[in-house]
């Protein structure tokens, strides 16, 4: 896929939609046996999640987890400073404070968070929405190549999923592609496939464009499920 482009996942619990996920993201949990991940021209297959992550690779977690002890700025300040020390060829290239602080505030404006969660512990005793919104704060800041979220829509209510979903679509642009991977097509009536996937026992069964989301939400899943 390119950046600029939003494909989505779709496909019924145990799937393994989650699996693709943190397979893709470098997961310790989860080893590849067969094939290769290749990302603008360079096998990433034997690469830890972190340089997976330098190469600008992003993964937004169904169920965040909460750090205590780490403030939302403490994260992002640390995470940015990885990134730009080995685009730097591991030379120290930290973002000064004053730069960063802008873009944070400026960002959590833009995505509606609320600036008091920068000085919280990250996920620590926030609600579903916070947690996901903060999330998308970290693709803004963080930018990446690809980002794929694990059903971002899981826990949200109607209103915190078009705000979450929405500010993924401000962040889809020329530098950056999303993969988003559902059970539903109600998150892509803010977040607007190009193209569509459904994933039925670890395979893609089906591809399309954006119809073949409404298609699924009336017809469900299991004349796939039927095939296979």
């Amino acid at each position: 896929m390119d950046p600029n482009e939003v494909h989505a996942v779709m496909g019924p619990n145990g799937s393994g939609k989650s699996t693709l996920a943190y397979a893709l993201m470098g997961h310790p949990a989860y080893q590849i046996t067969e094939g290769q991940i290749l990302f603008e021209g360079e096998d990433l297959t034997a690469m830890e999640a972190d340089e997976r992550a330098q190469r600008g690779l992003f993964l937004a977690f169904q169920y965040p987890h909460a750090v205590p002890g780490v403030t939302v700025t403490s994260f992002l300040r640390s995470a940015i400073n990885s990134i730009r020390k080995a685009r730097a060829g591991g030379e120290d290239d930290p973002i000064a404070i004053p730069e960063f602080r802008t873009e944070l505030l400026e960002q959590m404006d833009r995505l509606k968070v609320s600036r008091e969660l920068a000085s919280r512990y990250l996920n620590d005793g926030f609600s579903g929405g916070e947690k996901k919104r903060v999330e998308i704060l970290q693709m803004a800041m963080l930018k990446p190549r690809i980002a794929i979220l694990d059903e971002t829509d899981s826990g949200l209510d109607i209103d915190a999923l078009q705000i979450v979903a929405r500010g993924v679509q401000k962040l889809v642009s020329p530098d950056m592609g999303a993969v988003v991977i559902t059970h539903y097509q109600r998150i892509l009536n803010y977040i607007k496939p190009d193209f569509v996937h459904v994933f039925i026992d670890g395979r893609i069964v089906e591809e399309g464009g954006p119809e073949l989301a409404h298609k699924l939400e009336a017809e469900g899943y299991e004349r796939y499920e039927v095939k296979v």
